[in-house]
């Protein structure tokens, strides 16, 4: 676990260091959820029916954004050769990847959408159940995503192909979340949604290590 940990920590602060790239996918979150209301007119009834899945699809491209440098930047200075050389499972290194990556853009992400929230004129019923949605869902795109990030290291045009990979896998993220809160607006429940989300990310957590360091090897042999 310490060399774990070492890798997360290594990770944040060099993300922490290049402060530009760190809130980039913050930045993108709230301008592509306010660019909404100029393309939809700012009718507050519209807005509010629609506010979950704004949110949730700004998240996911947000998510999506800061995929392509997961490993990319390692792959191209030599760091992920000496990564994989050492004694630490690969398997526990896209973890730790995996972890710091939602360090740096799910939690920011999870504390910006209430604000996202009342300017989308969300009911305020839904403002715990989004943020409790985001909280399981986040994981599982950024487990989901160095999958993606680990298939094209290498690649040419990496980033447009790992999208195409990767988006389809997003969608029952962005169905059950943006489905919890609608339930929780209308008081119909929002549990069993929350259940899938959390069975997709206790599918994603035991297996997206697995698969992306099969894909790691393949890219370093």
């Amino acid at each position: 676990m310490r060399g774990f940990i070492t890798l997360v920590e290594r990770d944040l602060q060099l993300a922490l260091r290049q402060g530009a790239d760190a809130a980039i996918a913050v930045v993108f979150f709230v301008l592509a959820a306010i660019l909404f209301p100029f393309g939809i007119g700012p009718e507050p009834s519209v807005l509010a029916r629609i506010a979950a899945g704004i949110i949730w699809v700004a998240a996911l491209l947000a998510s999506l954004l800061s995929l392509e440098r997961l490993l990319q930047t390692d792959y191209d200075d030599g760091s992920l050769d000496q990564i994989a050389l050492a004694s630490l499972p690969l398997e526990l290194v896209v973890l730790a990847k995996a972890t710091a990556h939602w360090l740096l853009t799910g939690l920011p992400l999870i504390a910006t959408a209430p604000v996202l929230a009342v300017v989308l004129r969300m009911d305020p019923a839904g403002f715990g159940i989004l943020m409790v949605a985001l909280a399981i869902g986040s994981p599982v795109l950024s487990l989901i995503g160095i999958i993606g990030a680990a298939l094209t290291l290498g690649a040419r045009r990496g980033g447009m192909l790992m999208s195409l990979l990767i988006l389809p896998l997003y969608i029952p993220v962005l169905i059950f979340g943006a489905g919890a809160v609608e339930m929780a607006v209308s008081g119909l429940g929002a549990r069993a949604h929350l259940l899938v989300l959390g069975g997709l990310l206790a599918a994603a957590l035991p297996l997206a290590p697995f698969a992306a360091a099969a894909a790691l090897r393949q890219a370093l042999e």
